[in-house]
């Protein structure tokens, strides 16, 4: 049987996990050690050094205000997955029981709550959230709040599905025969069963989560100014790119690829190693 300890070993024989898992220690040296892999202060402007391309002073140039885009790529890494994180990790630890309970039990309620779910998830994503944004605040906390809305039907329906095919099983039908009650049918039989897709899950809605909070930012409905976040310096940097100032964009957009791809390849690993085939067929 496959456990936690083995996932490393797993992940060292893949080549795509073992980049994905590079990526990742990256961004969390990025996020401990921000201070001081800095060169500059994320915050403080200087007009003086405004739309200076890549030096040896700045690394990778400078913004229309004249900030260390480096430093303020290497601090916006912490606001980045700091909101994305918490967002899908709410979403998780909401959706995981409610889509239990609603799977397991029939009733109006479990109806009363997919349609709830339904409501929310039969608008544009990006649209929802930049509506809820704007009434709630641009504040950082807000934008995970949030994101953890929009995310929660997609936990509660992967588990619903989960506990649905569960339920009816004979093993299921053992434990209410030895008089197991349906909370310990639910958390001790069926949710451990279920938890496989939710946990592949997790890393791919970090990775949305990612675009979502630049994509929310990069048209001003998300974090702002000063705070570093990597979709805000792709709008700032934007305005000049028809000017031929490339750096000001690019370098915050390729921080944007290289994260979500690096959660997008630890969720394929993922999704491998909980194959009860062990490898899936390509």
């Amino acid at each position: 049987m496959k456990t936690l300890a083995d996932f490393p070993a797993f992940v060292l024989r893949r080549p795509a996990a073992l980049l994905g898992l590079a990526l990742l220690l990256v961004q969390a040296a990025a996020i401990l050690f921000a201070p001081l892999l800095a060169t500059h202060s994320p915050i403080e402007a200087n007009p003086l050094a405004s739309l200076q391309p890549p030096s040896a002073e700045h690394w990778l140039g400078t913004d229309v205000s004249g900030m260390d885009i480096y430093s303020r790529i290497i601090f916006a890494t912490r606001i980045n997955l700091l909101i994305s994180v918490i967002a899908v990790a709410v979403a998780f630890v909401i959706g995981v029981p409610v889509g239990l309970v609603v799977g397991y039990r029939r009733g109006w309620a479990s109806t009363l709550v997919m349609r709830i779910f339904d409501f929310i998830q039969s608008f544009p994503v990006f649209v929802l959230g930049m509506a809820l944004v704007s009434v709630m605040g641009q504040e950082i906390w807000n934008v995970a709040i949030v994101l953890a809305i929009l995310f929660t039907p997609i936990f509660a329906r992967l588990v619903r599905a989960e506990a649905l095919s569960l339920r009816d099983r004979p093993f299921i039908a053992a434990a209410r025969c030895s008089g197991a009650t349906d909370a310990a049918i639910m958390f001790r039989h069926i949710l451990p069963n279920a938890l496989g897709s939710s946990i592949v899950q997790v890393s791919i809605s970090i990775g949305m989560a990612i675009l979502l909070t630049a994509g929310l930012s990069f048209i001003g409905a998300g974090v702002r100014m000063p705070i570093p976040e990597w979709g805000l310096m792709v709008s700032t940097g934007s305005q000049q790119m028809i000017l031929g100032i490339w750096w000001v964009a690019l370098f915050p957009g390729l921080a944007i690829v290289f994260s979500v791809l690096s959660f997008a390849l630890m969720a394929d690993a993922a999704r491998d190693y909980l194959d009860p085939r062990g490898e899936r067929s390509r």
